[in-house]
């Protein structure tokens, strides 16, 4: 059966597999029946190794044709084409980009990373403006610092222009200086070791009880798949156990909890069933199903392998549940662009909202935003409605005919988009459009 090949960078898998071999270039043209020359413009990427000639080449070298035609190769030319999107006004020859990273490929590797560093970057951005907007330690902490930096400088003020002060008063003003200067200073510390302390949160019980949830299951690679075995559940709670405060720990042990109930209700298997049949859409297979379409959306984000984000909130607006998905940035503490289509939902009870959006910044992406707000009455008629929505996010290539994408971005304070008709605020950073 032939093999697709789809880039030149096979050339340099051939190339470097042969002399990890010892064999020479003719040693393995002759055993694949191709002429040296040929191998030779295979080889240097002049020529593209195709169908049965991959495949004799793959037998000869001991892999499979799938090695030699992706290898490493693959991702980087993806990179090196999503780079060259985010920047159309450098004019880049797309059409010779596998020749590029073929010939160089190592600085086709320095370009890639440095696109990768680039949104890394940008998601960093995101993140520490929204944990700086919203975060109430950061801005209880900021208000002392601003207040202990007013006070040192209106004392430093009165002692450097009255010349005449008694000397009682001026001993007093020092000792204020000086305790000012020392609230000053140990606070400024505090905060900078908040922030570098910001990636290990959990473990140092600056985290919120959520966060240090969230950040179990991402250790975990958001995968439970053990709550269908006692076992496993076991290994589970027996992971919750060791979370750093009692409230991640209650809320870990529920969380486990209503997974193993889920899955009891739509298994591992009926859920992959069901997805074979009907694609990545929640509604469907929570009605092949049976079950809450928040359910399905919850099942379709947390099982082995699954590419979908995932965000749940309440009435209020407050977030409960965050799977992050590359590119797509979530806020963490507040609203933002990126949670329109679940606030849309969350005041549309059991009416689906779907959305293909587009983030903003260099490593743009297009995604499929799927929404739904499931209400509940815990007490009757006669108490509150509860509502509860989640969206699910899926990376797209591509909108449905005729549908217009939305276009999303973090917050206003350091969004580039500048024709936005919903900014509230000008934006600190360079616009880009």
């Amino acid at each position: 059966m032939a093999f697709p090949v789809d880039s030149l960078l096979a050339g340099k898998h051939i190339r470097d597999r042969r002399q990890a071999l010892g064999m020479r270039q003719a040693e393995l043209a002759d055993v694949a029946g191709i002429s040296p020359s040929y191998l030779n413009l295979i080889e240097h990427n002049r020529r593209k190794a195709r169908g049965d000639v991959l495949e004799r080449l793959a037998r000869a070298l001991g892999v499979e044709p799938s090695v030699l035609a992706e290898g490493a190769g693959g991702a980087l030319v993806d990179d090196l084409r999503a780079a060259a999107a985010a920047m159309p006004q450098a004019g880049a020859e797309l059409d010779r980009v596998e020749d590029f990273a073929g010939r160089f490929p190592g600085w086709a590797g320095a370009l890639a990373a440095l696109y990768g560093r680039a949104g890394q970057l940008e998601r960093m951005v995101a993140a520490l403006n929204d944990r700086i907007t919203h975060d109430p330690h950061l801005s209880a902490s900021l208000h002392e610092l601003l207040s202990a930096v007013a006070s040192v400088r209106s004392t430093s003020a009165i002692l450097a222009e009255t010349e005449d002060i008694d000397p009682e008063w001026r001993a007093r003003f020092h000792r204020n200086l000086a305790g000012d200067s020392e609230r000053l200073a140990t606070g400024a510390e505090a905060l900078v070791a908040y922030l570098d302390r910001a990636e290990r949160a959990e473990d140092e019980g600056l985290a919120t009880p959520q966060e240090e949830v969230e950040g179990w299951l991402a250790r975990r690679g958001w995968q439970v798949e053990e709550v269908e075995d006692p076992e496993g559940r076991a290994l589970l709670m027996a992971e919750v156990e060791a979370l750093a405060s009692a409230t991640a720990r209650r809320m870990g042990a529920a969380f486990v909890a209503q997974a193993a109930a889920e899955a009891a209700l739509l298994p591992a298997a009926a859920l992959e069933a069901a997805l074979t049949l009907h694609g990545e859409d929640p509604g469907m297979v929570a009605q092949v199903a049976g079950v809450p379409v928040l359910m399905a959306m919850r099942r379709m984000a947390l099982r082995p392998g699954s590419r979908a984000g995932l965000v749940t909130c309440d009435a209020s607006g407050t977030l409960l549940f965050r799977k992050p998905v590359e590119g797509f940035a979530l806020p963490r503490f507040g609203a933002a662009c990126p949670l329109w289509p679940l606030f849309t939902a969350l005041t549309r009870p059991m009416a689906p909202v779907a959305a293909t959006v587009a983030s903003a910044g260099r490593s743009a992406r297009l995604f499929r935003a799927l929404a739904f707000c499931e209400s509940r009455l815990p007490m009757g008629f006669g108490g509150p409605e509860l509502r509860e929505a989640g969206m699910l996010i899926l990376p797209v290539d591509s909108a449905p005919m005729g549908e217009a994408v939305l276009s999303l971005g973090t917050s206003c304070r350091i969004c580039p988009r500048a024709r936005c008709p919903a900014r509230r605020e000008p934006s600190i950073v360079a616009e880009m459009e």
